[in-house]
């Protein structure tokens, strides 16, 4: 059966990880060809981390790159707002070749799902 695997992370998992774990672990997976979906998203930290990391293991012919998509948690308050570094309420990455968003808002996200060939 082709298809592509989808892996729901929860919130609870993440927060027992550490950050470089975390990271690891979502390079590892979307390197094997995996859409990781985050409930709890990454720090903008994180995330610029992630895309370090995956620029220094980009192999052009195995492992070409991430698409990163997030839903940001939003801060109430102004003092919230200018100190707050909000963590992503969702995260959706995969290997760039086959994740592709197509269409993103604050509250909706449209990505598509290319299959091998």
């Amino acid at each position: 059966m082709e298809g592509v695997q989808l892996n729901m992370v929860s919130r609870e998992r993440l927060d027992r990880m550490a950050s470089m774990e975390k990271l690891r672990m979502i390079i590892d997976e979307v390197k094997s060809g995996r859409i990781i979906v985050l409930e709890s998203g990454l720090s903008p930290e994180e995330e610029a981390k992630l895309i370090e990391m995956t620029m220094v293991e980009i192999d052009h012919e195995k492992f070409v790159g991430i698409e990163v998509e997030t839903y940001r948690q939003k801060t109430g308050s102004f003092l919230g707002r200018l100190f707050g570094k909000p963590k992503g309420r969702l995260t959706v990455i995969g290997p760039a070749n086959r994740l592709e968003t197509l269409h993103r808002q604050s509250d909706f996200i449209t990505a598509m799902v290319k299959f091998e060939d």
